[in-house]
């Protein structure tokens, strides 16, 4: 009897021990990892191992949330894992080698997990971070690196090009992000204003009906060959209403895919120019919109679309390639200026409808077949409050 309560013994310490050793093991490269507290103060660029508590999702500069999570972007670390002030919290980025493991939204359950990051620290969200990572581990765990050959196939979130098309957008924020990502997106092929018919009849097409395209507001799948001027017809919307700014249909701002969708001939006739904003009066013709005298409310399935697509633009035509310079406001009285809002509104649209299958494989679309160029806010939402918010 003595012998096995002395087994038993022994077998609990050994447990402990190895408990204890898992906690205070030193990194794979054989140094101890950096706290929380130690990695928010050593913002160098430099990379490090990090252990902490993960305690939520970054989705702006002072707010982590610990439920819902809209996407498998990031994740915030602290030294305990109840802690919620985010002054003592690292914001890491989670970039698509990862996001299956890693990314809440897949993986809720790793919220209160003790994990070890290894990356560059920098600031992502314009708050203390670390980018880029290149291995993820449970304390005591397996370390996950990514994988020696990218994937074949991508699926937007960052889309596969972090490490090659926004390479040098990643770790940035505010302003120095939004010129970094101007310099990725403004060498796009052009397209006439004809050539546009074409090409939302592929960029557009129903899922389940190749014959057909979707229309933005009215969500319906309506024929490709109903494209004109007449009744019922569908034609080619301007997101960002050509007269703010004054661009027209010459090529350009005017005739750029990421933000011409295909939609009812009277219903874009009702949308006209107005601004975006909540409120107004039911729209007959497109259940779900809504419309006053200046502003335009989408249905709920196409806010955040209609958000990313005013991002983009805001983005890519900033003035310095001979095209009107487009920026954000938060009026809804713009006139013909070059502005739209309004702004908080959009961002806030922008949190509520993330990207869904169909406007990620849009810009793919884009991306591969058109333009060549890419919506860096389908690839990357929280960029949009990165920069705005």
């Amino acid at each position: 009897m003595r012998n096995r309560r002395w087994t038993h013994a022994a077998a609990l310490v050994a447990a402990v021990l190895a408990v204890a050793a898992a906690l205070l093991a030193p990194t794979a490269n054989g140094a101890a990892p950096l706290t929380v507290a130690q990695a928010v103060a050593a913002q160098n660029g430099a990379s490090a191992t990090v252990r902490g508590y993960v305690v939520g999702q970054p989705t702006a500069t002072t707010t982590v949330i610990r439920s819902g999570f809209p996407n498998d972007y990031a994740l915030a670390l602290a030294d305990t894992p109840t802690q919620t002030d985010t002054t003592r919290m690292l914001y890491v980025q989670i970039t698509s080698s990862f996001r299956a493991a890693w990314g809440l939204k897949t993986n809720p359950g790793l919220l209160g997990a003790r994990l070890d990051v290894t990356g560059p620290l920098g600031a992502y969200f314009s708050h203390p971070g670390l980018t880029s990572p290149t291995a993820f581990a449970r304390v005591g765990g397996t370390t996950t690196t990514p994988p020696t050959t990218p994937p074949t196939t991508t699926t937007g979130g960052g889309g596969g090009y972090d490490d090659t098309y926004y390479r040098t957008a990643l770790g940035k924020s505010g302003p120095a992000l939004k010129s970094a990502l101007n310099v990725i997106i403004r060498t796009n092929t052009k397209i006439s204003y004809d050539a546009v018919w074409n090409a939302l009849k592929v960029t557009d097409q129903d899922p389940g009906n190749p014959a057909n395209v979707i229309l933005l507001y009215s969500g319906r799948s309506q024929s490709k060959s109903t494209n004109g001027g007449g009744v019922n017809d569908w034609n080619r919307e301007h997101v960002w209403a050509k007269s703010h700014g004054d661009f027209g249909t010459a090529t350009g701002p005017g005739t750029d895919l990421h933000h011409l969708r295909p939609e009812d001939v009277s219903v874009n006739s009702e949308r006209g120019n107005k601004d975006f904003d909540n409120g107004g009066s039911a729209v007959a013709e497109a259940p779900g919109n809504r419309t006053d005298a200046d502003s335009w409310e989408p249905r709920d399935a196409a806010k955040g679309d209609v958000a990313r697509m005013i991002f983009y633009m805001a983005v890519r035509y900033e003035g310095n390639d001979g095209y009107v310079d487009l920026e954000l406001n938060d009026s809804v009285s713009n006139g013909s200026a070059p502005y739209l809002g309004r702004r908080s509104v959009l961002l806030q649209w922008n949190l509520q409808d993330p990207p869904d299958a169909f406007e990620r494989d849009r810009n793919q679309k884009i991306y591969d077949q058109f333009q060549h160029n890419r919506n860096p806010f389908v690839d990357h939402p929280e960029w949009a409050t990165s920069i705005w918010g």
